[in-house]
């Protein structure tokens, strides 16, 4: 899953982008509010995490700027403007979630977590469909309740597929979720993620919907 982390200070941001990426997340990261404003209105992020205080523009108007264009991309902020006022007006301007400076990376990993789950619709903290389970939070995978061994790449893409069941999602979307801004990505990756994941699964898990894409039928969904 592709995440955007919009924070001016380089050691907490460099810190927050590595800790990300470290828990499975493609990690694009923005230095001001303008860049950042660019690159929320161009790419298919499932969260953002938004500095208040940045140069440029203010997070604030950079939260505005994604909600006045009817965006639901779940946006945690984080800030060392601890007041109650400070905390209202950030979720009056469509803020999803709140973190105060200094945090803990795993705490930001969990309500990250919990973010995208509620945005697609989940309440469960684990993802299960026609056997399968996934535990975003343990990166664990489960079928029919004995563990499976899966490759980043791959954990990442039925990730995806789990958190969207019964909509398709296209290779372009796919990569989209894998791979951050500079990253290289590779003509066929997405094909050999599904065909390993049919493989350590079972075939039938993973439908080819030709010249569209990819999908779990929601029939399969438990």
């Amino acid at each position: 899953m592709r995440v955007l982390v919009i924070e001016d200070d380089l050691l907490l941001g460099d810190a927050i982008q590595a800790g990300l990426k470290q828990a499975g997340y493609a990690v694009d990261w923005m230095k001001d509010g303008v860049a950042a404003d660019q690159a929320l209105s161009t790419e298919p992020y499932v969260a953002a995490v938004l500095d208040l205080g940045l140069p440029r523009m203010s997070g604030l108007e950079v939260l505005q700027r994604l909600r006045n264009r009817n965006s639901p991309i779940p946006v945690l902020i984080l800030t060392a403007m601890d007041t109650v006022e400070d905390r209202i007006k950030g979720l009056d301007a469509g803020a999803d979630d709140y973190l105060i400076k200094p945090f803990d990376m795993g705490e930001l990993s969990a309500r990250l977590r919990a973010l995208v789950r509620r945005a697609s619709g989940k309440v469960a903290a684990a993802l299960q469909v026609a056997g399968v389970e996934l535990d975003a939070a343990a990166h664990q995978v489960f079928y029919q309740h004995h563990p499976i061994e899966l490759a980043a790449k791959e954990f990442a893409v039925l990730h995806a597929l789990m958190l969207n069941v019964g909509r398709v999602l296209s290779r372009s979307q796919i990569e989209e979720q894998l791979y951050a801004w500079g990253e290289e990505v590779e003509s066929n990756a997405v094909e050999v993620h599904i065909h390993h994941l049919r493989r350590k699964l079972f075939p039938e898990l993973i439908e080819t919907i030709r010249g569209v894409g990819y999908l779990i039928p929601a029939e399969r969904h438990v």
